[in-house]
Parts: C-alpha cells; sequence; structure tokens
C-alpha cells in the first residue's frame, strides 16, 4: 500500500473518531447537562479510550467548543455563516421577499440542529464561568449576521422604506432566535414547517412593502 492510501485511511480513521466523539458529547451534554457528564462518558459512549478525547480536544471546554462550532455550521469545514453558500444566496437575491423567504429557510435548518445545543451551553456557562471565555468577541456574532442580512434587505425592491437597518436587525435576531424557536416547537409542539412558514410571514408582514 502507498504512503499516500496509507495517510488517506489514516486521515479517515482520525475523522471519523472526531465525528463519533462530537455525536456522543452532544448526545450526553443535551441528555445530562454540561456539568454532570465528564469525559470518561462521553468516551464510553464513542468507544473511544478517554485519552483519545484529551489527544484530540484536550479537555472538555475544548471538546464543547468544537460542538458548538460544528453544529452551528452542520459541518467541521472552517467556513464562517456568512460565507456559506445558503448565507451569500439569500443576500443576493432580486427582492426583499425572496431573500427573506431563503433567509428563513436557511436559518431554521440551523435552529433546528442549534437549539438544543443552546440550552447546553447556557448551562455550561453556569456551572464553569470560563466556558464564555471560549467566544471572547464582545458583540454576539448572531447578531452580526442578523446586521448584515438586515443591511442586505434595506436595499432591495420591496423592503420596508420605514424600517431602519438597527430595527430590522433587531427583528431578525429576535424572531430567528435559538429560543424563540424551542418555545414554540419544543414546548408548544409546533412543527419545524409550522414555526417556518409563521416566522416568515410575521417578517414579511414587519419588513416588506406589500
Amino acid at each position: 500500500m502507498s504512503d499516500v492510501k496509507r495517510t488517506s485511511k489514516r486521515a479517515q480513521k482520525a475523522q471519523e473518531t472526531r465525528r463519533r466523539i462530537l455525536e456522543a458529547a452532544l448526545e450526553l451534554f443535551v441528555q445530562d447537562g454540561y456539568g454532570a457528564t465528564n469525559l470518561q462518558d462521553v468516551a464510553g459512549r464513542a468507544g473511544v479510550a478517554v485519552q483519545t478525547i484529551y489527544f484530540v480536544f484536550g479537555n472538555k471546554r475544548t471538546l464543547l467548543k468544537e460542538l458548538v462550532d460544528v453544529t452551528i455550521a452542520g459541518d467541521d469545514e472552517p467556513m464562517a455563516t456568512m460565507d456559506r453558500p445558503w448565507y451569500t444566496g439569500a443576500l443576493a437575491a432580486g427582492t426583499a421577499q425572496d431573500m427573506l423567504r431563503a433567509y428563513v429557510a436557511g436559518t431554521v435548518s440551523i435552529l433546528g440542529r442549534v437549539a438544543p445545543i443552546g440550552r447546553v451551553l447556557d448551562g455550561a456557562v453556569a456551572s464553569d464561568p470560563e466556558v464564555a471565555d471560549l467566544w471572547p468577541q464582545s458583540v454576539d456574532p448572531r447578531y452580526v449576521v442578523q446586521q448584515r442580512a438586515a443591511e442586505a434587505l434595506a436595499v432591495k425592491p420591496g423592503a420596508r422604506a420605514d424600517v431602519s437597518v438597527d430595527e430590522a436587525a433587531d427583528l431578525l435576531y429576535g424572531l430567528l432566535s435559538p429560543e424563540l424557536y424551542l418555545l414554540f416547537v419544543r414546548e408548544r409542539g409546533w412543527s419545524a414547517e409550522r414555526w417556518e412558514r409563521w416566522v416568515g410571514e410575521t417578517l414579511h408582514a414587519q419588513l416588506c412593502s406589500d
């Protein structure tokens, strides 16, 4: 077997191990909470030695950070939300209505993944304040994403002229929040499709001129 093939198989095995650890961590953090879950539990669920987790991730906090980042992105590609095709495609739409339709659809697909981990993160910060230092931004990155979308929306045909960019960003930030998604979908039993339809119609009424 060539060195290239051996290297490729090793890389593939390492990636699979990483994926199993992240899946196990997500299941246990959601089920039992961050504070109550130890790395031995995660190792057992993933079918690896606990030393493997330390080797791959370093410690429990960095495992959580990687889990949050991968969950938001939907994959482990090093690409920011604002560079992802769903986001750039939505912002490139020709009208405010078309942009909102595509933007809501893309955001809802993320919320389905992110909402459970959001509660885990809140619990993690409560039990270990140093977790918050893993994301040192002074401004909520989710708001930055929504503000960029609001700026793009404001100059499109069909956008309401009487709604400022800041107000539009606030509406996107609030209505497309993981907290509101969980309230309706998890606590009130709405389907993701019903939530998407409702939030799309609500944002359309608030942000579009027709």
